[in-house]
């Protein structure tokens, strides 16, 4: 331990009943001790002085750029961890400069007991510097290989690099079509110079089911399935097809609802990083606010454009029948969203770190009247402090800021009007019931939100864990947030963490009081409230 943090004439004593451990009276003194009594046993430490390196060499012919990254000098404390760490960047470096048969092999090392010093020296075989050669497929069995091969981010001619070689497996590996992708590099040049490499992949299943289910106090239960073919044609297209029974009980609920549809996606769409889904579907829905049946058809574009941001243009048509205060109207919706996203996290269900942020626009024409033109605007998004670098005590932070443009509360569907209040804004408000509201106290909705929350996740053990949130917001019917009055919800929540993510119960009270709001509410959901 003491040669390892650089102090090589250190010595460690050990005395027991004073004496040392190598007195041949110690037997009989310790004889003497009866089974009760503790014998004395004293440790000494002694560093000594620290080593500090002197001569550091290495041996071979080591390419300037790799050189830069070994950055171990004479003068610097002798630690072993520091020597070998120098080594492992100084093959990492080699690797990433196209050398794969190079290696670093440990180093040798020579003590200076009179100066203090010990000397170094790292025997490296670099081999030569290559590219990639021919990329096999092996694997496949339904999914063709054009497809694979317009995926492919690495490509015959580059230069080896094992990052590269990496970042083209996770990209493979993200398809949806393959359970496990494995890059294997040959072991020796082909006849041409180049290194062959291997990708084995095994196909997942191409279908799949899922369910999901849900309760709140306001909103009632949920039951949902969905079933999705990820690999349709063999280029990797998706199907999916969903269904859930919306509304079982709740306060906010006034009746059974229903949310069907059907979703189709082609992958690599002209550009490998572009995709194009159409959808289609059909909702009910009964709320305290209002009472919705639509239908709407629908197409989005989504293009990668970095590791983390995609942009979105799609166009959506929606014919529904709103019923609100007794009144009933019709309306057939023209949208073209645009969106803006980023995406930094390490978890869809349960984030610990990085950023998430949503920018929308949606132009909105509505055809029947009384019609409208108008524009929604939202900008929302999250992100994830770890306290202990592990996952387990973590800071949630959320945000969400909307605006309507162009229209007033009544001239929009009641649909498209903010509503806070429910797991999504605000917990221990009703859903919806956060804004302006009618004589009768129903939510009227309005034309400006803003909602923040801020939330603290501890877990316990392997499996269990809390949560305490305090969230805030507002809705005003003047177009421009921040405005209104301020409802404030707090509460707790109890998490069950499982390989799909944690089952989650939250308990919330209104701490700032409106009518027809309720006393508290509980949510059970599947995943972080966000």
């Amino acid at each position: 331990m003491l040669d390892s943090a650089g102090y090589y004439d250190g010595s460690v004593g050990i005395t027991i009943d004073g004496r040392p451990i190598d007195d041949p009276s110690l037997p009989a003194r310790l004889a003497a001790y009866s089974a009760a009594t503790p014998v004395p046993v004293v440790v000494t430490l002694t560093r000594g002085p620290l080593f500090h390196l002197g001569r550091v060499a290495l041996k071979g012919a080591v390419p300037a750029e790799a050189r830069e990254a070994f950055k171990l000098e004479s003068g610097q404390p002798a630690r072993a961890e520091d020597v070998l760490a120098a080594g492992a960047r100084l093959q990492t470096a080699l690797l990433d400069e196209g050398y794969p048969f190079s290696k670093v092999a440990v180093p040798s090392a020579f003590e200076n007991p009179a100066q203090h010093t010990i000397d170094v020296t790292y025997n490296v075989t670099t081999g030569p510097r290559v590219d990639i050669g021919a990329i096999t497929i092996a694997g496949l069995r339904t999914v063709h290989e054009p497809f694979v091969r317009r995926e492919l981010t690495l490509h015959s001619g580059q230069q080896f690099n094992p990052n590269k070689i990496e970042n083209a497996r996770q990209n493979l590996a993200a398809l949806g079509v393959f359970s496990s992708v494995q890059a294997v590099p040959a072991d020796k040049l082909s006849p041409d110079g180049r290194l062959p490499i291997t990708l084995v992949v095994k196909e997942g299943p191409p279908r799949t089911v899922s369910f999901t289910a849900g309760y709140a106090t306001d909103t009632g239960g949920l039951l949902g399935a969905s079933w999705t073919h990820h690999n349709l044609f063999g280029n990797g297209e998706t199907l999916t097809l969903s269904a859930a029974a919306t509304g079982l009980g709740g306060s906010s609920s006034t009746g059974l609802g229903y949310n069907v549809g059907a979703t189709y996606t082609l992958p690599a769409f002209f550009e490998r990083n572009q995709s194009l889904s159409f959808n289609v579907g059909a909702v009910k829905q009964d709320f305290t606010a209002y009472r919705q049946t639509a239908e709407f058809a629908g197409t989005t574009l989504t293009r990668k454009i970095g590791t983390h941001w995609s942009v979105n243009i799609g166009v959506l048509g929606t014919v529904e029948q709103d019923e609100q205060e007794g009144v009933t109207r019709d309306y057939d919706l023209i949208q073209l969203p645009l969106g803006l996203k980023y995406d930094s996290t390490n978890s869809l269900f349960d984030a610990t770190r990085g950023i998430r942020a949503q920018a929308t626009v949606t132009p909105t024409e509505s055809l029947l009247a009384p019609s409208a033109t108008f524009t929604i605007l939202q900008l929302s998004g999250s992100t994830y402090i770890d306290l202990t670098g592990r996952g387990r005590s973590v800071i949630a932070l959320r945000a969400l800021v909307g605006s309507v443009q162009g229209a007033s509360t009544f001239q929009l569907p009641p649909d498209q009007r903010f509503y806070a209040g429910g797991s999504a804004t605000i917990r221990g408000y009703a859903y919806q019931s956060v804004g302006p509201q009618f004589a009768d106290g129903n939510p009227e909705g309005g034309t400006a939100i803003d909602a923040g929350t801020i939330e603290y996740r501890q877990r316990f053990g392997g499996s269990f864990g809390t949560a305490l949130f305090v969230d805030a917001g507002q809705v005003n019917a003047s177009a421009s947030p921040f405005q209104g009055s301020l409802k404030i919800g707090a509460g707790v929540g109890l998490r069950y963490y499982t390989p799909i993510g944690p089952i989650r119960v939250d308990f919330a009270v209104p701490v700032v009081k409106q009518p027809n709001s309720g006393n508290f509410q509980i949510y059970i959901g599947i995943g972080q409230a966000f």
